[in-house]
């Protein structure tokens, strides 16, 4: 992605570049604006009697996968004192091979570019002979030789008269006989020396007379006549074959510098063009779209504001080349089109299907996205209220809108109060440094509390649950800084301004100061820990209103997501145990109802019955048997289960019945005979860390009659 910089042989440096900037003027097309601006102007050395010149040259030792071209199309008019956009014309196509600007290609390059500087100097001498053609004379007013030359012929081939044109009557009224600029009407002219005149009667008093004569010589012999025209036309079909020879040459040199550097060897790093953005419009205001090209219906695309339409290349030429309208493309961005892989969709390992939009990026730049889009959405909302509140003061302002981001997860606002009195003092960055200090020691102080069953203190703040976990240092310092980010603590102009050196502050934190993927999995635990514990807390409920089926899906959640948080650590999730207990309760329940139903033989109550097996018991009882380490006591519970639907074996059944016994026994065996989903719980409502613990504390102590209940 650099290029050499080199001065004679002497000095060589390697610089880095995002854009690549090429002027505009001078240049006809993209490979001159390139060689522009490879190869400096050549400068005459002044030490030397023999012609040595010395430039720099700029040598692209690497390549990205992107190149972006940015056209320079405005420059400043000294003489005016303002900013004027160049309209010239510039073409460029829809591959450009850059072999001949790389360092490894420098010697071919160069042999190339001296035959190009001949074959130059030729054409400019060729050109330049055709001009003496083309405009021929000594005065200011010049014409083509061979057209002199044609006009000589029908002067001296014209029949003389014997009045000279000062003694005829005729040419005092009339306008001489204009001269035809073709050959070929001039050659008629010889043979008609006079033309039939048009009578007007409306406009004319009297018939014209007769046309007047073409000029003639007054006096000329059959041999001068003879041996004039013979010169004349042997002349013009000399200078006519000179012409031809000369656009010939001509031809010939073009097609042949056109074809310098088209040969293979030259032709094996191309680019595509894939987008063009361009620019409608003066230097001081204009309108901006873009051309991007769709690999995967061949089609270019005009993204002109919210609209998105079909386009062709000749539309892309016209608003993109310039020199036409005030339209022109000011930036080209052509891919390597030797990696497929750029423009190949991607899709899903396991189901193939095409991923597109967000899903087709990386998970970790994926986030870094999800991230943004939440400031943007924040700033926009903040945007509209403030627009809202500004068109409409007497209206209330709408809702908070959710705090955007991931560490505000119900947490308890962060106090500004204890930084007022350093704002005042010392500005908004001291205030922000207090406030996020002393919310800090706040924190940490709460995370040494011994956990009791009326307060968790893991769910007050998410910074709870990373000090009691030992979380990263970095993580616990970017969750806290974003705490100070959220609007709704934006009560006075203290708080905007801190609330702002905040947000200034989180994002100087570039992707690489920290790891994003760890940050925001430790978010992820955290919400998973909450949700383990309303999934608790929801099952309990259910539990103590008697609806055994709806408990058991969510305890069976609740173990499973607990069980994955505890892999990291016992302060990661509650204690199994508890969960552990009313899920085998529930289970155990749920198993004799639905063996009473199925052995009452009614074909409604064997229906429930199996359904109660095929959507909760047997998925729980899959589960727990894949646990790696069961507790004896869901071990035993496992057990009875099944000794109790081998004991139906042997009772007196129909055989219709017998048969589907048949078929449920074995997935109530063994678990690991087929796929068994748990069913989704329905969705709660997370609430506030009080209210969860109050409710946890009551449904206790209406179960066990008790209010001591540890919850780790």
């Amino acid at each position: 992605m650099g290029f050499s910089l080199c001065a004679g042989k002497t000095l060589c440096n390697i610089e880095q570049f995002g854009q690549y900037p090429l002027q505009v003027n001078g240049f006809n097309n993209l490979d001159e604006c390139l060689e522009g601006a490879m190869v400096e102007r050549e400068i005459e050395s002044l030490h030397s009697d023999h012609g040595v010149t010395s430039g720099r040259e700029r040598w692209f030792k690497k390549l990205p996968p992107v190149l972006t071209f940015e056209l320079s199309r405005f420059e400043f008019n000294t003489q005016l004192g303002r900013p004027e956009k160049i309209h010239k014309k510039l073409e460029f196509p829809q591959i450009v091979y850059m072999d001949r600007y790389l360092h490894k290609n420098i010697d071919r390059t160069h042999e190339r570019r001296g035959e190009v500087k001949k074959l130059k100097e030729q054409l400019a001498l060729l050109q330049q002979k055709l001009e003496c053609y083309r405009n021929y004379g000594s005065g200011p007013t010049k014409y083509p030789l061979a057209d002199m030359l044609q006009f000589v012929l029908e002067f001296a081939t014209t029949k003389p008269t014997s009045v000279s044109p000062a003694e005829d009557p005729r040419l005092a009224t009339s306008s001489p006989t204009p001269v035809t600029d073709s050959a070929e009407g001039l050659a008629s002219g010889v043979s008609s020396c006079q033309r039939t005149p048009i009578y007007k009667p409306f406009t004319q008093c009297r018939h014209p007379v007769d046309c007047p004569p073409h000029p003639a010589p007054h006096n000329v012999t059959e041999e001068e006549l003879h041996f004039v025209k013979t010169c004349l036309q042997r002349w013009r079909t000399e200078v006519e074959n000179d012409i031809n020879e000369l656009k010939a040459s001509i031809d010939k040199l073009t097609q042949t510098l056109e074809g310098m550097y088209s040969d293979n060897s030259l032709c094996q790093v191309p680019y595509r063009l894939h987008a063009v953005l361009v620019h409608e419009g003066q230097a001081s205001a204009g309108h901006y779209w873009a051309y991007i090209y769709d690999h995967a219906n061949r089609r270019w695309m005009k993204y002109n504001d919210v609209s998105i339409t079909e386009s062709s290349w000749e539309e892309l030429e016209r608003d993109s080349f310039g020199g036409m309208t005030n339209a022109s493309a000011y930036c080209l961005m052509y891919i390597d089109d030797r990696l497929p892989h750029l423009i190949t969709e991607d899709t899903d390992n396991e189901t193939g299907q095409v991923l597109r939009g967000m899903d087709s990026l990386p998970p970790v730049l994926r986030r870094f996205v999800h991230e943004d889009n939440r400031w943007f959405q924040q700033e926009l909302s903040e945007w509209e209220e403030q627009f809202c509140q500004t068109a409409t003061p007497q209206e209330e302002s709408a809702a908070p809108v959710e705090p955007a981001g991931p560490a505000l997860d119900d947490a308890q606002q962060t106090p500004i109060e204890p930084a007022r009195h350093v704002f005042d003092k010392e500005g908004p960055e001291a205030g922000l440094i207090k406030a996020f200090h002393e919310e800090y020691s706040r924190l940490y102080e709460l995370s040494q509390e011994e956990t009791t069953p009326q307060e968790d203190a893991r769910l007050q703040h998410c910074l709870v649950y990373f000090f009691q976990n030992k979380a990263p240092k970095r993580v616990i310092e970017r969750t806290l800084l974003e705490q100070f980010t959220d609007r709704n603590l934006s009560f006075d102009e203290r708080a905007i301004s801190i609330m702002r050196e905040a947000r200034s502050k989180l994002r100087l934190i570039k992707p690489e100061d920290m790891d994003m993927e760890e940050y925001l999995q430790w978010h992820d635990d955290y919400r998973l820990f909450r949700t383990v514990f309303v999934y608790l807390l929801t099952g309990l409920e259910q539990y103590q209103h008697g609806k055994m089926r709806e408990a058991l899906i969510y305890l069976a959640h609740a173990y499973e997501n607990n069980a994955s948080l505890l892999k990291n650590g016992e302060k990661r999730g509650l204690d199994k145990s508890l969960i552990g207990v009313y899920r085998r309760k529930c289970l155990t329940t749920l198993n004799e109802n639905a063996s009473r139903l199925f052995c009452s033989g009614e074909e409604s109550k064997v229906e429930d019955g199996l359904s109660i097996m095929d959507e909760a018991v047997i998925p729980c009882l899959h589960l727990m048997s894949r646990d790696s380490a069961p507790s004896q006591e869901d071990r035993d519970a496992m057990e009875n289960i099944r000794s109790h639907w081998c004991r139906c074996l042997g009772q007196d059944m129909d055989n219709a019945l017998q048969v589907k016994l048949g078929e449920l026994l074995p997935r109530v065996l063994d678990g690991s005979a087929e796929t068994v989903l748990l069913k989704d719980p329905p969705k709660v409502q997370v609430g506030q860390a009080h209210d969860l613990c109050s409710r946890l504390a009551a449904v206790m102590e209406s179960i066990h009659n008790t209010s001591v209940v540890v919850v780790k």
